[in-house]
């Protein structure tokens, strides 16, 4: 079964263009951007069976992911 993709564009493809634009001009954003997707990276390797981990720590990282994104969300839709 593959593995689903929860990069930020692929989460949310229409706000593609704020991403970027956010990313660019909101040191703050660019930083909650880099920290979802190094935690995005860990959840994919630990799921595709490359790293071994407790349920625990995946369950942990999943629902850091998860905060991350609905933050990165709300920065997204704030002053738009």
């Amino acid at each position: 079964m593959p593995l689903e993709n929860h990069s930020l564009v692929s989460e949310f493809p229409e706000l593609r263009e704020r991403i970027h634009t956010l990313k660019t001009t909101d040191a703050h954003f660019a930083r909650l951007f880099d920290e979802y997707n190094d935690v995005e990276h860990e959840v994919h390797h630990i799921e595709a069976g490359a790293e071994a981990s407790s349920d625990e720590r995946l369950e942990k990282l999943k629902k850091q992911r998860l905060s991350l994104k609905d933050e990165l969300f709300s920065l997204l839709n704030k002053d738009e």
